[in-house]
């Protein structure tokens, strides 16, 4: 959360990507530095303990979702 904030100071789009057992902790980082509107976008956990073939299907699934939250235009 902490990168995407700054990079959205920046005036650079960005999407934060956690687990679902983040999510909370997350949003309340958001929050803490100044960007309550930031959602993270959450995949399943774990993902420390998949293969590299795992981790680029999960990555896959949630591609389409990460292009759609960049190119909303001001939402």
């Amino acid at each position: 959360m902490h990168d995407g904030s700054v990079l959205e100071e920046r005036g650079v789009p960005s999407v934060s990507v956690c687990t679902e057992v983040f999510f909370a902790a997350g949003k309340v980082q958001a929050r803490v530095l100044g960007h309550s509107d930031l959602e993270p976008l959450t995949v399943a956990h774990p993902i420390q303990s998949l293969t590299p073939d795992q981790i680029r299907e999960r990555a896959e699934g949630a591609v389409e979702e990460i292009v759609a939250r960049l190119t909303r235009n001001g939402e």
